[in-house]
């Protein structure tokens, strides 16, 4: 339990000190709206619940798929398809950006260490 505490603790970090980047706000909307449109999508073609849809679309575009929903009408199917191939690539460049910020905090705490041991 600490281990999820600290690792969302860090990703906390990476989100604020990306914030003053305009590509890093950009992905992050259009995330939420991918996000956002896939829920609506197979709320209402599929019929699923609000939560059933939104697990759906988490799980795909973080390609995950366990495997335990699955579109039904031939419309679903293609929509996934494409919602795949745009959503995993959103969720990368987001991803990249988070790794970067966290790479970036890394850098500065081992520079403050070692001009510490250098004073």
């Amino acid at each position: 339990m600490m281990a999820l505490g600290l690792n969302l603790l860090r990703l906390l970090k990476a989100i604020v000190r990306s914030w003053s980047v305009p590509d890093f706000r950009a992905g992050l909307a259009l995330a939420i709206l991918i996000l956002l449109s896939g829920t609506v999508f197979y709320r209402g073609v599929e019929g699923w619940s609000w939560t059933d849809a939104l697990y759906f679309s988490a799980t795909t575009v973080s390609t995950v798929g366990p495997g335990d929903l699955s579109p039904e009408t031939d419309l679903g199917k293609i929509f996934t398809v494409v919602y795949i191939f745009v959503g995993v690539g959103v969720f990368v460049l987001l991803f990249t950006q988070f790794a970067r910020a966290l790479i970036h905090v890394q850098d500065e705490n081992t520079d403050k260490e070692m001009t510490a041991n250098q004073e």
